[in-house]
């Protein structure tokens, strides 16, 4: 039987998302991954914006991905624990994920040692973000009330509203869309990692999504600073092996061939 000694990373795979045509394909690719890692997989993290929008209903799950959900349960069966952590577009996990797939569900920041070495780990959207405007929004879609406000209107408008939104925000200029706003992104992560070091300086990597940007940035000689970029175009995950913790891609050519990623 296979030892199961790796654990994996990946973020912002968006599937659902309104403006892209190809979300039923991109989730196939992921599931052939999570299939090609499944024989060694001892832990997977997802760091939030797996699913471009999830509310969840206290009696209604929202159609869709089943593909995804029916992969995570066979992980989870097998004793593979699989953490997520929520993202700004899939912040409103409850307890469906967890009670029916047996996923662990954290809300948006994690610090955790995987095989003795201390990790922190963070969907990234609200880390050392200092915007007025998003700390309102934050606070407003984590109030209870607000969320039983929300959960009282049909689902027949709520997520065509939601699905349009995210829409329109991807059309609008992104974090990332110049080098200068991916520099300013990542050096806005990079001082919170060093600030972050000085109350811990245990902690070995520092790992993030929502930039969809692929990034490794030396913080000190002990620590690193990794953005796992994305599933719409990069297509890539982190791998840690008990000693190094490495970037690679899953290409279209391993979904089509099933091949196991080492």
């Amino acid at each position: 039987m296979t030892q199961r000694t790796l654990t994996y990373f990946l973020s912002d795979l968006h599937l659902g998302a309104a403006y892209d045509h190809g979300s039923r394909e991109r989730e196939r690719r992921v599931v052939a991954f999570l299939d090609s890692i499944k024989e060694r997989a001892m832990a997977i993290y997802l760091l939030g914006d797996i699913l471009d929008y999830w509310y969840e209903y206290k009696y209604v799950v929202p159609k869709g991905y089943v593909r995804l959900f029916g992969k995570l349960a066979e992980l989870t069966d097998a004793g593979v624990q699989v953490t997520w952590l929520t993202g700004n577009h899939d912040i409103w996990l409850f307890d469906y994920i967890q009670k029916e797939l047996g996923v662990r569900v954290v809300d948006s920041e994690l610090t955790e040692e995987i095989d003795g070495i201390p990790f922190y780990m963070a969907h990234g959207d609200r880390t050392g973000c200092d915007s007025r405007t998003f700390r309102l929004m934050q606070r407003l879609f984590r109030n209870r009330l607000c969320q039983h406000l929300y959960s009282a209107i049909n689902p027949r408008w709520t997520i065509p509203f939601a699905l349009r939104w995210s829409a329109s925000s991807r059309q609008k200029p992104q974090l990332c869309s110049s080098p200068e706003r991916t520099e300013m992104a990542l050096s806005r992560l990079e001082t919170f990692c060093h600030t972050y070091l000085t109350d811990h300086p245990d902690t070995r990597y520092f790992l993030f999504g929502h930039l969809h940007v692929v990034a490794r940035r030396q913080l000190s000689p002990a620590a690193e600073m990794l953005v796992l970029g994305d599933w719409l175009t990069h297509f890539t995950y982190a791998r840690f092996d008990r000693t190094c913790l490495e970037i690679h891609t899953f290409s279209a050519a391993h979904a089509a061939e099933g091949n196991t990623v080492r």
